[in-house]
């Protein structure tokens, strides 16, 4: 048998592959269409792929998605797909190249795809990995920043808390000087009308 320099077995995958991503940007744009949902086997350790450590504590070679009811920023570039589930009740931020695939499978038709980790016509891209370093760094700054955010709720909460209780003081002490006055002014009423001398009180009588 002559050798395959052409490299069907490859060029087969990439479209396969290809395939799979135009599923998901169509679920992305329209949602699932009836009862559509997808089971996605990948190697958590294939080049690229992005997980937590308790994740990939879990699946220490691979792992396998549902994508059915529950997911969420779905995201899909030429090289990768991002998506949000939850495992046990914590939500995960996952990050999956098309080249780490392992299955592709629909029960819903019973229609089902087999890769080959790794085994793609194109490596991934120094762009990708540059893109890879980038949202690294993005992720740091939107962490840094949400917690720069809470300190700064946190203290208005507590400026807001001194201002109240300042104002309640404040009308407190005005109450209390309103009402000092008036029990002064009733004080001097009394006392004004207790001045009656006994010879006058005698000639009325």
């Amino acid at each position: 048998m002559a050798e395959d320099l052409i490299r069907y077995d490859i060029i087969i995958q990439d479209a396969l592959r290809s395939a799979v991503r135009k599923i998901l940007v169509e679920v992305n744009r329209a949602g699932l269409p009836g009862e559509h949902h997808f089971y996605i086997a990948f190697e958590t350790t294939a080049p690229g792929v992005r997980i937590s450590n308790r994740l990939r504590e879990r699946y220490p070679k691979e792992m396998t998605i549902v994508l059915q009811h529950q997911f969420w920023d779905l995201q899909i570039t030429e090289h990768a797909f991002e998506v949000g589930l939850s495992f046990g009740g914590v939500p995960e931020h996952l990050y999956v190249p098309f080249a780490a695939i392992k299955g592709f499978f629909d029960p819903s038709v019973q229609f089902a795809l087999e890769f080959e980790p790794g085994k793609t016509g194109e490596d991934l891209p120094a762009e990708f990995r540059i893109a890879e370093r980038d949202l690294d760094s993005v992720e740091e700054f939107h962490a840094r920043l949400e917690s720069a955010v809470e300190q700064d709720e946190k203290e208005e909460e507590v400026a807001d808390a001194a201002a109240s209780k300042a104002g309640e003081t404040a009308a407190d002490s005005e109450e209390d000087k309103k009402k000092s006055e008036s029990d002064k002014a009733s004080k001097d009423d009394n006392g004004s009308g207790q001045i009656v001398s006994l010879d006058s009180f005698r000639k009325k009588s």
